[in-house]
């Protein structure tokens, strides 16, 4: 063997990739894929749980609206619901004729937040409870407490919250 030949070898060896260097490059970049895909996933999900936590809060803002719009209604605790319980609606407001008292436009308020609940959140149910304190200026204070809870098997699943556990929040205001 001339040293002409072991050279020009030399150089067809270092001209290309092996096919075992292409296997591992293919190895190296599906591992990476992989790991984007789940991160695509987690990424949905986490985005899905979001979703239902601000629907929930502007539920939770919706009764508390409806609450400072019927203040008559609410500074006599006439939108106080336990946990889960939908009132029926009233059957007033129609037309101008079937005016709602201000204790029945609670009641149809309650009734379409109830079912709002219902259908915008899964397993979705909520609570309005309202207590008159005493304020730091000596005047009566009305503080009104939403809780807005839900089922998230999303994240359950996800990030590991116990199985059948509900999500809750709670907005609490001075009406």
């Amino acid at each position: 063997m001339t040293t002409e030949h072991k050279h020009a070898s030399g150089r067809l060896r270092a001209a290309g990739f092996t096919l075992l260097e292409v296997l591992v490059a293919l190895l190296v970049m599906s591992i990476g894929l992989l790991g984007i895909g789940k991160l695509m996933i987690l990424s949905a999900r986490a985005n899905d749980s979001a979703f239902m936590r601000t629907q929930a809060t502007a539920l939770g803002y919706s009764i508390l609206d409806a609450m400072r719009s019927n203040r008559q209604a609410a500074t006599v605790n006439g939108y106080d619901t336990a946990m889960g319980v939908v009132p029926g609606a009233p059957g007033c407001g129609a037309t101008v004729a079937t005016a709602c008292t201000s204790g029945q436009q609670a009641q149809n308020d309650l009734s379409q937040w109830g079912n709002a609940l219902a259908v915008e959140l899964p397993v979705g149910q909520g609570s309005v409870t309202t207590v008159t304190a005493v304020g730091a200026t000596g005047a009566n204070e009305i503080t009104a407490t939403i809780v807005v809870q839900w089922a998230d098997k999303v994240a359950e699943q996800s990030f590991g919250n116990a199985a059948g556990n509900l999500n809750s929040i709670t907005l609490e205001t001075v009406l």
